[in-house]
């Protein structure tokens, strides 16, 4: 599986954040970078226990409804005080209109809730890249941080304004995109991704 300057990349999210964010992660290698929600696909019903089995599953829908080369991302917060949650279940938490000020006033009231003093958190990310009928790549990275409230920012999408990452003194939602771009978990497994030579 090989991409080249020019190709189309399907980037199988409806999320515009989200593909705003690979967009410009990709920018070096000179892509066609195109969103599912532009192309009018249906989003896929995420059906898997983890993180994994999520981007493999939209990753594959997206290439064989298109027959481009599609990446997919599932990534999400998890909570050490929580078990992991909102985990798999991070967009769900922000409820049908991805009202992320409602997920994250979840978060925090599931940790009172609980009398949580532990406010350790991690971002993971797992990208999966699929061609039609060939094996789908996956690529991991997670970064770890502790949750801080109220949120603070208003840079970034999802999460990022209650997530201040380790040695870090503001949280993605204060940072500047270029700088999270830097060093996100979505970062870690793109580094990943341009190491296994997709790209000529």
């Amino acid at each position: 599986m090989k991409l080249r300057a020019g190709e189309t990349l399907v980037v199988a999210s409806h999320n515009a954040g989200k593909v705003r964010e690979i967009r410009e992660l990709l920018a070096p290698f000179r892509l066609h970078v195109v969103g599912a929600n532009e192309l009018g696909l249906d989003e896929p019903e995420e059906t898997e226990a983890t993180f994994e089995g999520n981007a493999v599953l939209k990753a594959r829908a997206a290439a064989n409804a298109t027959h481009h080369i599609a990446l997919a991302d599932d990534s999400g917060l998890a909570v050490t005080a929580l078990g992991g949650a909102p985990g798999i279940y991070s967009a769900r938490w922000a409820g049908p209109e991805k009202d992320f000020a409602q997920g994250m006033a979840r978060v925090e009231r599931e940790l009172r809730d609980k009398g949580a003093s532990d406010m350790s958190a991690k971002f993971v990310c797992v990208l999966a890249l699929a061609a039609p009928h060939e094996e789908v790549l996956v690529f991991e990275g997670e970064l770890r941080g502790t949750l801080v409230f109220p949120p603070r920012g208003t840079h970034g999408f999802g999460y990022d304004p209650i997530f201040l990452a380790d040695g870090m003194r503001q949280t993605f939602g204060e940072i500047e995109p270029a700088t999270k771009h830097g060093m996100s978990h979505r970062a870690r497994a793109f580094e990943k991704l341009v190491k296994s030579a997709v790209f000529r």
